[in-house]
């Protein structure tokens, strides 16, 4: 079997899909950074802590921009939601372990930021196509 065709008639990925989950996420992507860099600077809060705050600003902002661009998706609210919040919250914890991980190995906060973002980047993306916002065939 077509692995291509078996990933795009069980969810949403595709060429299409990815281009503009990677649009949105450099949005996202670039609030979480503001506010990281916003929240060290202003409150001197750790970088795990500030990076983690802006992660979850971005997620509702990813959430609302992805349901509507990039998936297109018809699921209610009402199960795409915690579905959702199920795959941040993991990729909060993964962003958090792989920037510990990262900044403890002397790797720079802002390179290791950007690979933990890669990271959590392609964790969301397939689990958001094949599980959050699946459209499943009427």
């Amino acid at each position: 079997m077509n692995l291509s065709k078996s990933f795009q008639a069980s969810g949403n990925i595709g060429l299409r899909s990815l281009l503009t989950f990677a649009m949105v996420g450099g949005f996202a992507t670039g609030l979480q950074y503001l506010l990281m860099i916003a929240l060290i600077w202003l409150t001197g809060v750790s970088a795990v802590v500030a990076s983690g705050i802006g992660f979850v600003v971005s997620a509702v902002a990813n959430y609302l921009l992805n349901a509507r661009f990039t998936f297109r998706s018809g699921t209610r609210h009402a199960s795409a939601v915690p579905k959702f919040i199920a795959t941040a919250g993991a990729g909060l914890l993964i962003n958090s372990l792989l920037l510990m991980f990262m900044t403890s190995l002397g790797l720079h906060l802002i390179l290791a930021q950007i690979l933990t973002t890669l990271g959590v980047l392609l964790w969301n993306y397939i689990l958001n196509a094949l599980w959050t916002f699946r459209n499943r065939p009427h």
